[in-house]
């Protein structure tokens, strides 16, 4: 089976977001499964810079590998991609992202068409990569070397749709029948993403509970209505996490590297020297909260502002570490200097630090409004440190709440955007905190919970097979 990646970004050649490591990792369990995989993305100024050696099989394409033989293909634009930003730069989005990833449609169609070995599969990331299943169905309908060729969209994160004025209809290369309420039209504009939506063979998000909640009016972004039309082609796959990025037994930015079977000595001396860095007081007596994030209204600061008080009225420390709007860095770094033995504020993205963060925390904070899947929270449970979080998407999927009586569960989750209910869980875990029999099963529990690659992968492959058996549309 050969399965062709089209991604705007993936790990390690460029990297916004999650999409970058589910489209760097995933096809390398995939390998490791038995199947053949390719990736095609653009060749921004950020791949350019870093001198991976490539070689050059179109004069628009470079090629270079990963994994075992993993062929990564690289479209050259330098009027669209060699810039310093991949979606936008300081003044904001692109004028003409929709010019930059319809030629990465197009093109990466177009590549694979004059390449000898048939495409089973098209697995598209986000709307930047959605006019694909549309070409498929509407470009190549009679095309032999694509009649068996099937298209899979996965829906990273819905906020994110690909919107464009109508004006532009015109750049898409398409009839204008197809500017319609079915397919094309939103609203009176162009959406890339729902279209993609209605062409692909199948959708797949990266949770269950995010694939249930965007059919929801409280999270599709109005396009919920479209989805429960199509909601018998859609399936959520949990992400998985890079254990070979993320172990405390090697990792190398930890001084006191540890292991779940003797944690309690490097965890400890992570968490004093994490404490010393940041300019709180060394206490091993008090639980250490920790957030590593960006700093959006999306991830729920809002809610951990709204609650500072009373968290600060708790024997606890707070550390928060991130990069992102200007409004809520404000008032984090005032607040951080009201209570700064209590409460510290990184305002940057260093690797080491974010190691540090979430190997010497005691309890990981996550009060997201959604969480398509959430990797920050699979990190911490690897470290036993215990996420608290809220009842959303990925987080559903990943904790569970702890249930002192029986011992089992590994976090605490509370309702969403509700601070009676944060606070609550928050005062029940540090309490627990100081309950050493039970938080110390707490951590077990919290090791004992793992999400590999392998075990998405094998999700994955059903889901290709399924569509393979089905016939061609005729």
């Amino acid at each position: 089976m050969h399965i062709v990646f089209c991604a705007s970004e993936v790990f390690p050649f460029a990297k916004t977001g999650g999409l970058a490591d589910v489209c760097g990792s995933l096809p390398l369990a995939l390998e490791r499964l038995g199947h053949e995989v390719s990736i095609f993305m653009p060749y921004y100024k950020q791949v350019a810079s870093q001198n991976f050696p490539m070689e050059q099989v179109k004069p628009d394409i470079l090629r270079t590998t990963i994994g075992k033989n993993i062929k990564v293909y690289f479209l050259i634009h330098d009027t669209y991609y060699m810039r310093d930003g991949i979606y936008s730069d300081s003044r904001g989005d692109y004028g003409d992202n929709l010019d930059r990833y319809q030629y990465f449609c197009q093109r990466a169609l177009d590549t694979f068409r004059d390449f000898e070995n048939p495409v089973d599969i098209f697995h598209c990331h986000d709307w930047q990569t959605a006019l694909i299943p549309v070409y498929l169905k509407h470009w190549y309908k009679c095309d032999t070397f694509y009649t068996q060729t099937k298209a899979l969209l996965t829906i990273h994160n819905i906020a994110y749709q690909g919107v464009f004025p109508k004006q532009l209809y015109g750049k898409l290369h398409l009839g204008s029948e197809l500017f319609h309420p079915n397919l094309l039209e939103f609203y009176g504009s162009i959406n890339l993403l729902k279209a993609g939506i209605i062409c692909a063979n199948e959708i797949t998000t990266v949770s269950p509970q995010y694939a249930k909640e965007i059919q929801t009016k409280d999270f599709g972004n109005n396009l919920d209505n479209v989805l429960r039309h199509h909601r018998q082609k859609i399936m959520g796959v949990l992400n998985g996490l890079d254990y070979e990025v993320w172990d405390p037994a090697k990792d190398k930015y930890l001084d006191h590297p540890f292991s779940p079977e003797n944690y309690k000595e490097g965890k400890a001396a992570t968490k004093l020297a994490l404490q010393q860095r940041l300019n709180l007081p060394q206490r091993s007596d008090v639980p250490l909260l920790g957030v590593v994030s960006r700093l959006s209204h999306q991830k729920g600061f809002d809610l951990i502002l709204q609650a500072l008080p009373e968290i600060m009225g708790m024997d606890i420390q707070l550390v928060i570490q991130g990069l992102g709007q200007q409004d809520l860095i404000n008032r984090l770094n005032a607040e951080s200097g009201r209570y700064r033995n209590k409460f510290a504020v990184a305002i940057e993205f260093a690797e080491d630090l974010a190691h540090q963060v979430y190997a010497g925390s005691d309890i990981f904070l996550m009060p997201s409004l959604f969480e398509p899947c959430g990797l920050s929270q699979m990190i911490a449970l690897k470290y036993g440190t215990i996420p608290l979080v809220s009842y959303t998407g990925g987080l559903v999927d990943t904790v569970t709440h702890y249930n002192k009586e029986i011992g089992a569960g590994n976090g605490f989750l509370f309702e969403r955007n509700n601070k009676a209910s944060f606070v609550w869980n928050l005062r029940q875990a540090v309490d627990l905190f100081h309950q050493k029999e039970h938080f110390e099963k707490l951590i077990g529990n919290a090791f004992s919970s793992e999400f590999p690659w392998d075990n998405s992968a094998k999700k994955y492959v059903e889901i290709y097979q399924c569509l393979l058996s089905v016939s061609p549309a005729v």
